[in-house]
């Protein structure tokens, strides 16, 4: 099979793609953004007093997605609005469960630790969006790096935070079990970042991304399995 090398290029810095090409690709084709079969109902959607929502998506059981897109690296402006029009929408039309959904190129260790403060009282999905470039063309990738579902607090208390090493895991556990986290550190590497590392505390191993934490998948260790 012949092998294509892939160039991921920045849609932001790109002189002909702006983020209105990027929102036609998406409403032509809903399905890449991997929320299952979901109906486009609403595109740039005029907020009271709050600019336009970039796209309203429904699905089959009553759920509305409130999705808001932006080229480059996702900032505070972007969450803030991500969330103040879910907001909007979930008052609008209480009558639906609805889920925030941010796009961006970059999701940032901040704003998955912003994301942790909310402890699950707003359901949002974070989506990175990978643009490549293939024999002159470009391709849009769309991947998960959090859904819905809380993040895991362990950062706010301390005693979860106690640092230990790989022997420790080894000895704690059984060397299978940080075999296994090391097989879903190489998927993380290939589908979300490469320079994210095994972070070992005490009670959990957890991710790190240049030294700060980025827990977006933690690993903790039963009796019979592991949860992450």
């Amino acid at each position: 099979m012949e092998y294509i090398r892939l160039k991921k290029i920045s849609l932001k810095e790109h002189p002909q793609i702006n983020e209105k090409w990027v929102q036609q690709k998406i409403a032509d084709d809903t399905s890449m953004l991997g929320l299952g079969e979901i109906e486009l109902k609403d595109m740039e959607r005029k907020q009271p007093r709050a600019g336009r929502l970039d796209f309203l998506f429904q699905d089959d059981n009553n759920r509305r997605y409130e999705v808001e897109l932006q080229l480059g690296k996702t900032d505070e402006s972007h969450i803030i609005r991500t969330i103040e029009y879910w907001d909007i929408e979930r008052k609008r039309s209480p009558q639906f469960e609805h889920v925030a959904v941010i796009i961006a190129e970059d999701i940032t260790s901040r704003f998955l630790n912003v994301i942790s403060l909310f402890n699950g009282n707003i359901p949002i999905i974070a989506i990175q969006m990978n643009a490549v470039q293939i024999e002159g063309k470009i391709g849009l990738q769309f991947i998960t790096v959090l859904d819905e579902t809380a993040l895991p607090t362990y950062e706010e208390d301390e005693v979860f935070q106690i640092p230990t090493d790989r022997k420790f895991w080894e000895e704690k556990a059984i060397p299978a079990t940080v075999e296994l986290a090391d097989e879903m550190l190489t998927l993380i590497h290939e589908h979300v970042n490469n320079n994210i590392r095994l972070k070992y505390n005490k009670f959990y191993i957890g991710l790190e991304q240049n030294g700060i934490a980025n827990n977006f998948v933690t690993f903790k260790p039963r009796k019979q399995n592991i949860i992450f």
